[in-house]
């Protein structure tokens, strides 16, 4: 199971765009209202979250969670209770985090990020407390993903689906979308 979170104020492309792309793998793939179902992104898009907040479950079927990025989503994320149970988790439980733009920021803030490469949006590459910081659109390091922003959606998400389910089929997707990157 992949939990993807969504709090009031996140930016579109770094949520969605790995939703789809997982979805597109048949990766199990759930959005998490954290607030409640009813979300509105960075740029006033409503969206209706699979689960809210109450019904995620942590256990043995978690692979990963997705932090996208964004403002002040990224404030609403680190604010929340469930996810930052959801970051220890995985942290504890050797499980994926991917982290988009702002989001590297929470990890950075847990100290998740020592010693490790990692990439944020620049603006927040100061947060990113103890990492190597990289000029990647996306970086991998263990079981820390993290991406530059709302351009490297895409590259996040078939990242996400090397790392989950193959390369062949990240390949796949990458060549039926008609991407480049």
């Amino acid at each position: 199971m992949v939990y993807v979170f969504l709090a009031n104020g996140f930016e579109e492309l770094e949520a969605l765009a790995p939703v789809d792309i997982l979805r597109r793998a048949k990766a199990d793939v759930k959005t998490v209202g954290v607030s409640g179902m009813n979300v509105t992104s960075s740029h006033g898009v409503a969206v209706t979250a699979d689960i809210s907040a109450d019904e995620l479950i942590l256990n043995d079927d978690l692979e990963m969670i997705v932090l996208p990025g964004g403002m002040p989503g990224t404030l609403n994320l680190e604010a929340s209770e469930i996810v930052q149970r959801s970051v220890d988790f995985c942290a504890d439980n050797d499980r994926y985090i991917a982290a988009i733009c702002a989001a590297p920021s929470i990890l950075g803030h847990k100290g998740l990020l020592k010693g490790k490469k990692a990439t944020s949006f620049p603006k927040f590459n100061s947060e990113l407390e103890g990492a190597d910081v990289v000029d990647d659109l996306v970086a991998v390091d263990g079981k820390i993903i993290t991406a530059k922003g709302a351009g490297a959606s895409v590259e996040f998400g078939l990242t996400l689906v090397q790392l989950l389910v193959s390369k062949e089929t990240s390949d796949s997707i990458k060549t039926s979308i008609q991407c480049k990157v």
